[in-house]
């Protein structure tokens, strides 16, 4: 029978009330399936993408089993550690931990690269019970032996198949070999290729495999659109959709980081606040970016694939698909960063002719066709009038029509969201 609450999941009263402070009432599929299982020791395989609640459904066990064990805390010797391919999710990954095991006799650190080593080697001396690491970095400090592993007794795999492809396989079986010793392992991945089926057959003994599928939260939560339109012409086609009151908190993917600086510069000559996010930027301003974007000083984040995984941003109103993804389940990963915690959201691709073999893919994998909405005006003529216009004199809602268009069947274009008095999918709402 599957656990409708977390009390029925054999949680310490410690984790219970975290959880409840982040109101966490109901386990997601993945949680109550996985939380009873990695009690018991069990090794898992999790077929899951981000916002399924995956990062919970192996946070909470650990710190379960590390406050049942009452390990010795030794320098540089965590007893858990987590492998992220991305600074990014690293660090959310340890905002987590800190929020569940906030009660706990716990402490977690947190290290990646880009930025200086010398806090985490600090944090690493006093002793750590949970490391949460990107690859490349943790490496380097094994190398200079401010960290060693023999003393790891569980192993997480996050977002194995994105590892894949950023080159970092053989950098997680070096990983996984220093581990020597008895331990539990869990390697959670979007997709399976080859690869990661290999890596999983080596590294994990006797799992259960939980198979979370990648499209429900899509289907179920978000409203898609697809808007076809010559590659000459998303750019006007962009901000006109993004004068619209209703585009609160919006995403941005491009496919190439040179894409993402080139629509973030276009959309301030526009006179539209954004900010870019991509691998290239230093990792101080993309944590400057991120936070400025949660806290609504910029209105559009412009981002590659880098933000498709793993990035929680509460409150999204919406995905704008600039570029189509070459990979089909890269759309399922974009578009998730809206319907955060169980909200509804919207996600809208623009498509020129060479990007339709992509939507046929896309859906393909999703098993559906996605609405297409017209836009009903020229767009030479509105490309032509942005070249000419003064935009702080713009009227602030010029685009509401358009995002109704493209999102019809309620007030602001977009459906509403039951779980907030003031919702954001309203275009009348001020900003």
């Amino acid at each position: 029978m599957t656990p409708t609450s977390f009390d029925g999941l054999g949680l310490a009263e410690p984790l219970r009330l975290a959880l409840k402070a982040e109101s966490y009432l109901k386990p997601t599929p993945i949680q109550a399936r996985a939380i009873p299982l990695l009690n018991e020791g069990r090794d898992l395989l999790g077929i899951a993408q981000t916002g399924t609640g995956k990062t919970a459904a192996f946070a909470l066990p650990i710190l379960q089993r590390l406050l049942d064990a009452d390990l010795p805390r030794l320098s540089g010797a965590p007893h858990a550690l987590i492998l992220a391919p991305t600074r990014e999710l690293a660090r959310q990954i340890g905002e987590r931990f800190s929020a569940y095991g906030r009660k706990l006799p716990l402490r977690t650190a947190v290290i990646f690269g880009g930025v200086h080593q010398r806090h985490q080697v600090k944090a690493l001396r006093v002793g750590v019970d949970i490391l949460i690491a990107t690859p490349g970095r943790l490496l380097d400090l094994c190398s200079q032996r401010h960290v060693r592993l023999d003393k790891v007794a569980i192993l997480v795999l996050d977002e194995a198949d994105r590892m894949l492809d950023m080159g970092f396989i053989h950098d997680v079986r070096k990983i996984v070999s220093f581990i020597r010793g008895k331990r539990q392992t869990l390697l959670f991945s979007a997709t399976m290729p080859p690869a990661i089926a290999r890596l999983a057959h080596d590294i994990l003994k006797d799992p259960v495999r939980i198979d979370i599928s990648p499209t429900s939260v899509a289907v179920d939560r978000i409203e898609q659109r697809v808007m076809f339109v010559g590659a000459k012409d998303k750019r006007a086609l962009l901000i006109e959709l993004l004068r619209d009151p209703g585009m609160e908190r919006v995403l941005v993917f491009t496919r190439t980081k040179r894409g993402a600086d080139r629509v973030c510069r276009q959309l301030a000559q526009a006179g539209i606040a954004a900010d870019a996010l991509h691998g290239n930027k230093a990792q101080n301003a993309r944590v400057r970016a991120l936070q400025a974007f949660r806290d609504g000083n910029v209105q559009v984040l412009v981002a590659t694939d880098i933000a498709a995984r793993g990035i929680d941003v509460p409150n999204i109103s919406h995905v704008i698909n600039y570029e189509l993804p070459n990979e089909p389940e890269s759309y399922v990963h974009r578009i998730g960063r809206t319907a955060r915690a169980g909200a509804q959201g919207a996600a809208l691709s623009l498509c020129d002719q060479n990007e339709r073999p992509y939507l046929r893919e896309i859906e393909s994998l999703m098993r559906r066709k996605i609405a297409i909405t017209e836009y009903g005006f020229e767009l030479p003529a509105v490309a032509n009038r942005l070249r000419k216009t003064d935009f702080a004199a713009e009227a602030p809602n010029r685009g509401r029509g358009l995002l109704r268009r493209a999102f019809p069947g309620s007030p602001g274009g977009v459906p509403r969201s039951p779980n907030r008095e003031r919702t954001r999918w309203h275009s009348g709402n001020p900003r």
